[in-house]
């Protein structure tokens, strides 16, 4: 995802106005961001865009205002709206990250959402920017994902990082459910017969 996409997909709505002042406002003066992304999903709205699929009004203009921040206030920004946001502002600052160039400074945002049990949150966790997990973290949290029934298609990279250990890891999980009389979801199967 690009941020021209998500800009075009925002023109022409009912908060194209909205979002162009805030981008500019927020280039300007910064702290401004704290309110202005609280009420993004009132002036953008949260419904589904139709070109860009995954991402929602609300989500894109976040990702916007979170753009429109000079270098030097990103990181202390990012942290501050996440941990004080809510579930959907918190899945807005998850979903900007590959955008946002931060390099791995956002990883412990990662960490955290790995953690709780917002299956939106944990998927979002495990998008692009997941490059920044170290390996015994990722396979974590993709177990995560068969353990809480996230199809693993959000799992980006997915392919090129399963290894024996997330093998064996797969096989004591489903190990454990068939002794409970459940089954592995049919798509956490192959990660059973990948390896590095």
């Amino acid at each position: 995802m690009d941020p021209g996409t998500l800009r075009t997909a925002l023109k022409d709505s009912p908060g194209d106005g909205w979002l162009t002042a805030g981008v500019e406002r927020v280039g300007d003066d910064p702290p401004s961001i704290t309110r202005l992304f609280a009420a993004a999903g009132r002036h953008c709205g949260r419904a589904a865009l139709p070109h860009v699929p995954g991402w929602t009004g609300d989500q894109a203009a976040r990702a916007l205002l979170l753009l429109a921040l000079p270098a030097a206030d990103l990181r202390r920004y990012i942290g501050d709206l996440y941990r004080h946001g809510d579930a959907g502002e918190k899945l807005a600052v998850l979903k900007a990250l590959p955008l946002l160039p931060i390099g791995a400074d956002a990883a412990p945002l990662l960490h955290d959402a790995v953690r709780t049990n917002d299956t939106r949150l944990v998927a979002a966790a495990l998008g692009p920017y997941a490059r920044h997990l170290d390996q015994a973290a990722w396979r974590q949290a993709v177990l995560k994902c068969v353990f809480m029934g996230i199809p693993l298609s959000v799992v980006h990279g997915l392919t090129e990082r399963a290894d024996d250990e997330l093998a064996a890891m797969t096989a004591a999980l489903r190990d454990e459910r068939e002794a409970a009389g459940r089954r592995l979801p049919p798509d956490a199967l192959p990660l059973l017969r990948q390896s590095t």
